[in-house]
């Protein structure tokens, strides 16, 4: 089965024909960079993603803080992370960069502040 993608890797935004049988890569053409291939075959075979959003706070300057995964999950496990977020409630101030939840979802990733926040 052939998929048209756009590679997202550099600024040239090649137009990736990839062949793949279900999940397994088989070959891909129209990249120009040799990151173009890598991401062709990562995108089929276990796309990744960064979740950015934002958890609950109470007792603190805003309601919301905003949060991102400090690596790629997988796309897969989105909705679950997704659904752990929303238990998480931050009561204590915080630095930008500071873990909110370490190893989240047991990905050996972490989910840390976008920015600093005060108390009230």
């Amino acid at each position: 089965m052939k998929r048209r993608m756009t590679c997202i890797e550099c600024p040239q935004g090649c137009s990736l024909e990839v062949e793949a049988d279900g999940s397994r890569f088989i070959g891909v053409t129209g990249y120009k960079c040799r990151r173009g291939g890598a991401y062709a075959r990562q995108e089929t075979e276990a796309p990744l993603r960064t979740l950015t959003t934002s958890v609950l706070t109470s007792g603190l300057e805003l309601k919301m803080l905003p949060v991102r995964t400090s690596r790629p999950i997988p796309k897969a496990r989105l909705f679950e992370a997704m659904a752990a977020v929303k238990l998480i409630v931050v009561t204590s101030p915080v630095k930008a960069g500071a873990v909110i939840a370490p190893d989240f979802l047991g990905l050996g990733v972490d989910l840390v502040a976008c920015r600093p926040l005060l108390k009230k």
